[in-house]
């Protein structure tokens, strides 16, 4: 099962919209992330087996230096 993290620029309603398909999926505020670094929600959803959903570019640049995963979903 795919997990999604749902980045702080993601509507958090998007988890209870979204659970009939990835129920176990979070948004970085439940976690307590809401104002961590990219860096370090980058290695959450890496030590968690987590897709990270954002609309930023740096995890995508992330990705890029780290390598994969966690997979991103960049929504523009």
């Amino acid at each position: 099962m795919k997990l999604l993290l749902f980045d702080q620029n993601i509507s958090p309603r998007l988890t209870d919209r979204l659970a009939d398909v990835y129920p176990s999926s979070v948004h970085v505020f439940m976690l307590g992330l809401g104002s961590a670094m990219d860096i370090e929600i980058w290695q959450y959803a890496h030590d968690h087996d987590f897709m990270i959903v954002t609309k930023e570019a740096d995890f995508s640049e992330l990705g890029v230096v780290k390598g994969f995963p966690p997979k991103i979903i960049w929504h523009s």
